[in-house]
């Protein structure tokens, strides 16, 4: 009897382990199996949360996730390499985005008139065959610009004024190209933001207003290398402001930063290993001085020491440390032709 006894005990005590996988609440939670989600409506018991509130916490996280165990496996099953796999059906909450959802990008006025037309774009070649180089050049990139001023050695220079520079006028026009292309980007850019822009390229004081010529005058001040940072500032200048500034202006777009969880993460996990593992920095020339200052203070007190115990053996009294004559002067013979350059201090 006592054997029976002790096996009952010990398989109650493996059942009080396990508990039932059947789980009885008031409200019956709602589970979206799609997302593997359980939304339990049920109020916290006060009583046991007061009494052990991680043990409470944990009881009810587990009947949660029992409940949604149960739902998975009353889905139909398959099985993959050995491993049983349940099919999901489709996700039924909405879930709230962190970010605004994408706009596509708007057609620039030459996209829109192709369009309109029916033009469809062709793919360019990546080579071309150059009939002056006799070699296969790329179409465009930094090769072709090497490509363009070797075949370009040499330009033709006008009879009627021989001292034409043809190549600085060559670079002017590549230069005016680019920054045509950049007043026809900024303009796309205006147009799709809807800010009303001057038909000409000159924002003037006739064609535009004085909000006009002051985000004109900060565009401008911002198209540096530097971001405008060692820009020259004009007397009573003032800062644009209004709707679309900000994507006008070169500098505050390029100061802007996609800011993410995990490179947010990152940077501050970076911080607080940087702030923990800071060591004191050490001046070693600092060090060797000061212990130098301090074998040189050791030794003259050692020096000072064992001569005052010599005079005292010989004269009884403290000597003066300087014993020797001072110098000579000249005794009122002075050579007014040598130029003097005073006494000499030992």
């Amino acid at each position: 009897m006592d054997i029976v006894k002790e096996v009952l005990e010990k398989q109650q005590k493996d059942l009080q382990k396990y508990k039932p996988i059947t789980v009885e609440k008031p409200l019956e939670p709602t589970i979206d199996i799609g997302h593997l989600l359980v939304s339990d409506p049920n109020y916290f018991d006060e009583e046991k949360l007061k009494e052990n509130r991680e043990q409470y916490v944990l009881d009810v996280t587990r009947d949660n996730v029992q409940l949604l165990i149960n739902s998975v496996w009353e889905l139909p099953t398959e099985r993959v390499e050995e491993s049983i796999v349940a099919k999901l059906p489709g996700p039924r909450t909405v879930l709230p985005r962190a970010r605004k959802l994408p706009v596509p990008k708007p057609l620039t006025k030459w996209q829109e008139f192709a369009q309109a037309k029916g033009i469809k774009k062709r793919a360019r070649d990546k080579k071309v065959y150059d009939e002056v180089l006799e070699k296969w050049v790329p179409t465009y990139g930094y090769q072709r610009f090497k490509a363009e001023k070797e075949r370009d050695w040499v330009l033709d220079v006008p009879q009627n004024d021989p001292y034409r520079d043809m190549f600085k006028e060559k670079r002017d026009l590549r230069i005016e190209r680019v920054a045509k292309n950049e007043v026809a980007r900024m303009k796309n850019i205006a147009r799709a933001k809807k800010i009303a822009t001057p038909r000409t390229g000159f924002v003037g004081p006739d064609s535009a207003s004085a909000k006009q010529l002051i985000t004109a005058s900060n565009v401008v001040k911002a198209s540096t290398a530097s971001v405008g940072v060692f820009q020259e500032s004009l007397p009573n200048e003032k800062q644009a402001r209004g709707i679309g500034v900000k994507e006008l202006i070169p500098g505050e777009k390029r100061k802007k930063k996609a800011s993410t969880l995990t490179g947010e993460k990152r940077r501050n996990i970076e911080i607080v290993n940087k702030v923990l593992n800071k060591k004191p920095k050490i001046d070693i020339e600092r060090a060797i001085s000061l212990q130098k200052a301090e074998a040189r203070a050791a030794r003259e007190a050692a020096d000072d020491d064992g001569d005052d115990g010599e005079r005292r053996k010989k004269g009884g009294k403290k000597s003066k440390g300087f014993s020797r004559k001072k110098p000579k002067g000249g005794q009122g013979k002075r050579n007014h032709s040598k130029r003097s350059v005073g006494r000499k201090r030992r």
